[in-house]
């Protein structure tokens, strides 16, 4: 009787996981993927278009960009401990930092920072040391 029961149990579990196709489930999921718009470094010139509103639970995918015009920094010590970052990537290395308050470029280049949002509130990203209001770029978490 234990052998029917047992066999019969395999041919369940055998059967339910080769009928169904199973992904990321949650936060991983493509479904939670929210897009966000590139982050352009260059001397004198917007670092971003507008204000920029994101959604708790969501995973990003930020993209600065440096166009080697200058030195140039970003800094937003409040907005990166709001999210979580799951990887940065800098001409193809794959970083999994701890945490992070700012980023700088020497040169031009790219990064790509993927972070899930989580604290709700009010951030900015900005050029250190800059007066102007279009070296900064406000972030809401809804």
């Amino acid at each position: 009787m234990k052998t029917w029961i047992a066999a019969g149990a395999l041919a369940l579990i055998a059967g339910g996981a080769a009928a169904h196709d199973y992904g990321f489930a949650g936060v991983l999921s493509a479904n939670n993927k929210g897009e966000m718009p590139e982050i352009t470094l260059s001397v004198g010139k917007p670092i971003a278009e507008g204000p920029i509103t994101l959604k708790s639970g969501m995973m990003y995918e930020l993209e600065i960009e440096s166009d080697g015009s200058g030195e140039l920094a970003l800094e937003g010590p409040g907005f990166f401990r709001a999210i979580w970052v799951n990887e940065v990537v800098v001409n193809g290395l794959e970083m999994r930092p701890f945490g992070m308050e700012s980023v700088e470029f020497d040169e031009a280049g790219e990064m790509e920072i993927e972070f899930l949002a989580i604290k709700p509130g009010a951030y900015f990203l900005r050029i250190p040391g800059s007066k102007g209001e279009s070296q900064r770029v406000e972030i809401t978490i809804q």
